[in-house]
């Protein structure tokens, strides 16, 4: 180790589970994992606020390039914010679907049966908006900000799934629209909108498989 660190250090957590406990505790993880699926009903039950503080708490724990944390996650309630936010949202969509996508493109997400109306913006008690933070005023440059951003957002899905909350992830585009929707400076620039909330009692998804690990895994 170098004895000229220039910056203060502390001890490293350790998390000494035993071997066995480790496979049984990443096992029941994977497991959990694995009943994740993107909804598109949902109930008008609320979300518990304490709930969604905490999945953004473990969101923000992950790692970034130069350990900036280039990310903002604004959560939307209020009820007319949420049909800005849609009808600004359709607007956008309704000019993909008949004019922007390719046949390819439309043709892949036939299966899903999306199409340009997202009620789910509006019937969902919450939405969060994660934003990328770049250089402003009083931000100074990021590095890696997609990657960044991109884990964070895989550690909120997580931490929504393990408490029994439903999601999908929704871009619009393009998204500039939802810096005047949610009051954010330029600097900030809109990563993914994530409807959150219990599904509806006749909540249905599509009939689909992911792959098997055997299919993305390579063991060197």
């Amino acid at each position: 180790m170098s004895s000229e660190r220039q910056y203060p250090v502390v001890p490293a957590p350790r998390f000494d589970v035993p071997q066995e406990e480790a496979v049984e505790r990443v096992q029941a993880f994977a497991d959990r994992m694995t009943l994740r699926r993107t909804v598109r009903d949902f109930s008008s039950r609320p979300v518990p606020p304490d709930v969604i503080e905490h999945a953004i708490r473990a969101a923000a724990t992950a790692p970034s390039g130069a350990n900036l944390q280039p990310w903002r996650f604004v959560v939307v309630t209020d009820p007319e914010r949420k049909r800005r936010l849609r009808k600004a949202a359709e607007q956008e969509e309704r000019e993909f679907y008949e004019r922007r996508a390719s046949q390819e493109w439309l043709e892949a997400l036939a299966p899903l049966g999306t199409d340009w109306r997202k009620p789910f913006l509006e019937d969902a008690p919450a939405v969060i908006i994660v934003f990328e933070v770049h250089k402003g005023p009083e931000t100074p440059r990021p590095y890696y900000v997609k990657e960044s951003v991109g884990i964070a957002v895989g550690f909120l899905l997580a931490g929504l799934h393990q408490a029994g909350l439903a999601t999908l992830t929704h871009t619009p585009s393009p998204m500039k629209f939802l810096n005047e929707v949610c009051d954010r400076p330029p600097e900030e620039r809109a990563y993914v909108v994530i409807p959150v909330g219990y599904p509806a009692d006749d909540a249905m998804v599509p009939d689909i498989t992911r792959k098997p690990v055997d299919e993305v895994i390579v063991e060197l």
